[in-house]
């Protein structure tokens, strides 16, 4: 019995060994792929990671004087009074309402665009008009806030000036709580509709010419080759962005949306983000104000799970 007790415990101490051996060996053989990745790592590790120890003041009435340990523990009262918040329907209903805009009239666009572009045979001319559309991503918020404000404000926005020489009113644009909603939209679509391209060119790029081949012998023109080869092709990478789009239901982007309020449209302007600042911030209620951005990263994470799961049960791959 000692014997056979010393062999499995032999044993059982050599897995770990070759456990070890075989992660060496692995590393040595991909060192600069791993080298190569390096940056990428520690840069999550520490601006991702690092930081959701912050979490835990949700859970407690932080002070920064007692610091994260010494800091009261409440539980989730913090949670509960922001359900039980007047503000709370408030927020969901603005914050879901641009998302779902975003996502129904912004994220066919790129798509729309890419096989737009797959179709244009003159390689000078796709380059050209790919450089265009791709400009916008380059430019900050803070830039394109400024151009709206020269465009639509009430008293010198060009389009007020164009309104009253032509005998027309002027038209309080930025201050119409009726379409704040549709400008932020418009204003994502104008700036990340053409770097949106990128991914689905790519996939594009990678399908097998003789699909198109084959179609075209069969008789199959260009509206049908799209819709039977180039979409098929590129179908696993939209339902990825879908699914990770659906994770950002919760996000508006603060930048964005600060730059662009007023009060004369803060019913429909006033969202997690702005909120978690105004009130963490400006008024110092750090533990509320984590408290809502779990709030909101909780529902993310159920957000990506639940469609990579419906994702999969449809037959697509998912994102894992």
């Amino acid at each position: 019995m000692a014997s056979a007790d010393g062999g499995l415990g032999a044993a059982s101490a050599g897995k770990p060994a070759k456990a070890a051996s075989r992660l060496g060996a692995e590393l040595n053989r991909n060192k600069y792929l791993y080298l190569l990745a390096l940056p990428g790592l520690i840069f999550f590790l520490l601006f991702k990671y690092v930081p959701m120890w912050g979490i835990v003041i949700s859970f407690q009435n932080f002070s920064p004087y007692k610091g994260l340990l010494n800091s009261e523990w409440v539980g989730l009262s913090h949670f509960a009074d922001f359900f039980a918040h007047p503000d709370f329907w408030l927020l969901f209903r603005n914050t879901m309402a641009i998302n779902l805009m975003s996502l129904f009239l912004f994220f066919p666009l790129p798509i729309a665009l890419s096989l737009l572009l797959n179709e244009v045979r003159s390689v000078a001319y796709k380059r050209i008009v790919q450089s265009v559309v791709y400009m916008p991503h380059f430019l900050s918020w803070v830039v394109i806030a400024g151009l709206t404000f020269l465009l639509f404000a009430k008293g010198e926005g060009l389009v007020n000036k164009l309104l009253e020489a032509a005998g027309l009113e002027r038209v309080g644009i930025l201050t119409n709580p009726n379409g704040f909603w549709l400008m932020l939209t418009a204003q994502t679509i104008w700036k990340e509709a053409g770097w949106g391209t990128i991914l689905f060119l790519a996939a594009i790029a990678g399908t097998d010419p003789q699909l198109y081949e084959a179609a075209r012998m069969d008789g199959a023109g260009r509206l049908r080759q799209m819709w039977h080869v180039t979409l098929p092709a590129i179908r696993t990478v939209i339902v990825i962005l879908l699914i990770l789009r659906l994770g950002q239901m919760m996000d508006v982007g603060f930048e964005q949306v600060f730059l662009m309020y007023n009060g004369a449209v803060s019913e429909v302007a006033e969202v997690f983000d702005t909120y978690v600042y105004r009130v963490g911030i400006q008024q110092g209620q750090f533990s509320f104000s984590t408290a809502v951005g779990l709030f909101k990263s909780v529902v993310g994470l159920a957000l990506v799970v639940l469609s990579n799961r419906l994702a999969k049960r449809f037959g697509e791959d998912g994102i894992y």
